[in-house]
């Protein structure tokens, strides 16, 4: 049964007791990420997540570690771009203290002047992983020039530059204008009662107090740009191309993940089977849908080799324009349903994968659904909405970023119309 409760200070919690298990998935979703940073801030989302485990006022970073892992506890965090999340698993009977710990951590940090020099490093560590991971790093390419000057299209993790430049006092300025009740969704899943689990939270985060808080702002402006970086290191060329998709509220969301599922989100999806299967181009090559409150985007991956990229990419494009062009089959659209649907259901025997979704439901929906609800959109979705929202989404030219020991070689903006 899932609980819907509002506290006094705008705070909102959701429970679900899952019967049949022993552990709780709690988390703190803050509905502000990446998104609601100025340019000169960028970074401070993703560097709060990791200063607010390097100690509180009653805790040290060693301490927290300490007494996780003395409950066999699973702790996590991490920032998105319009949310961040900090949760732990655990066995029902220690509930009290991953709250505890979890409340001590939001409400409490100390944003220490010598841990976050410290922190700064692993940071700068993290950044220059991006850069030797190259289908990160094309992602991020595509990102940037997709909604350029927009919030949206920049590093989660900020730059060098400005995680240089974070004080304390900007650090805790940001933090007491975000972390606030009214941004916060406290969701948990798994053995538990809510009245006790409402009792906990209440005591624990009581002490947030109600603040101005940045909004979402503007909405980004898409450019459907070729962007290249050469990067003599690389084997391989990686290649992202992409087109705008739905925001997550939209009524064709189920239609449009179909649609990507059939393309290129399952092993049997046409640019698998096709492209690296049938020909042997690539080894990865993969779609996927990525939606955010007021837009979205439908983006493909593949690594090939130089000699071979133009190729991939004009294999790409001819099963795009298929899909624009004529109707799926029954069976494939069949398989693409059945697809979702047992990916959905069984990620949720998990009591995280509960949690995750009950906070992202409210985030972005400010309601719950059934599984039932869910599976019958899904089966709503017809071969005619298919072809119709491809037709939308890939409608003119594709945006494009490409990343590899290009030796002067770039796709033409012709190599990528529909």
């Amino acid at each position: 049964m899932i609980v819907k409760e509002s506290l006094e200070n705008g705070l909102t919690l959701i429970t679900e007791s899952v019967p049949g298990v022993r552990s709780v998935a709690v988390g703190v979703w803050l509905k502000r990420g990446s998104r609601h940073e100025r340019l000169g801030q960028s970074g401070i989302s993703h560097f709060i997540e990791h200063m607010v485990f390097k100690g509180t006022k009653s805790r040290s970073a060693e301490r927290i570690a300490e007494e996780v892992d003395s409950i066999g506890g699973q702790m996590d965090a991490f920032t998105a771009k319009e949310y961040a999340s900090f949760h732990l698993k655990v066995l029902d009977e220690h509930l009290p203290t991953a709250i505890d710990i979890l409340g001590d951590i939001v409400v409490n940090p100390l944003f220490d002047p010598t841990e976050m020099a410290r922190e700064k490093k692993v940071i700068f560590e993290e950044i220059n992983m991006v850069e030797d991971t190259p289908d990160d790093l094309v992602m991020e390419l595509f990102a940037g020039a997709f909604w350029p000057g927009h919030a949206l299209g920049r590093s989660i993790l900020g730059s060098k530059r400005t995680v240089a430049g974070l004080r304390r006092d900007s650090l805790a300025e940001f933090f007491a204008r975000v972390y606030q009740p009214r941004n916060i969704v406290i969701a948990a899943a798994g053995h538990l009662d809510h009245a006790a689990t409402s009792a906990l939270v209440r005591r624990h985060f009581d002490g947030l107090r109600v603040r101005r808080s940045p909004a979402n702002g503007k909405a980004p402006r898409t450019a459907t740009r070729v962007v290249t970086r050469s990067k003599r290191a690389l084997e391989q060329v990686h290649i992202c191309l992409g087109a705008r998709a739905y925001p997550q509220s939209h009524p064709d969301r189920f239609g449009c993940s179909i649609l990507n599922t059939i393309l290129g989100g399952s092993m049997s999806s046409r640019l698998f089977q096709n492209i690296r299967e049938k020909r042997g181009l690539v080894y990865s090559i993969s779609s996927g849908v990525t939606g955010y409150s007021d837009c979205g985007l439908l983006s493909i991956y593949a690594a090939t080799s130089r000699e071979s990229a133009r190729e991939v990419i004009r294999l790409i494009l001819e099963e795009v324009r298929r899909l624009c062009g004529e109707q799926v089959g029954e069976a494939e659209l069949r398989r693409a349903k059945d697809h979702l649907k047992g990916s959905l259901v069984l990620s949720l025997e998990y009591t995280g994968a509960r949690m995750s979704q009950l906070a992202r439901e409210e985030i972005y929906f400010g309601r719950s659904f059934t599984l039932d609800e869910l599976l019958a959109e899904i089966e709503a979705v017809t071969v005619a909405d298919v072809q119709r929202i491809a037709s939308e989404l890939f409608a003119g030219r594709l945006a494009a970023s490409v990343l590899g020991d290009l030796r002067g070689w770039r796709p033409r903006d012709k190599d990528v119309v529909v």
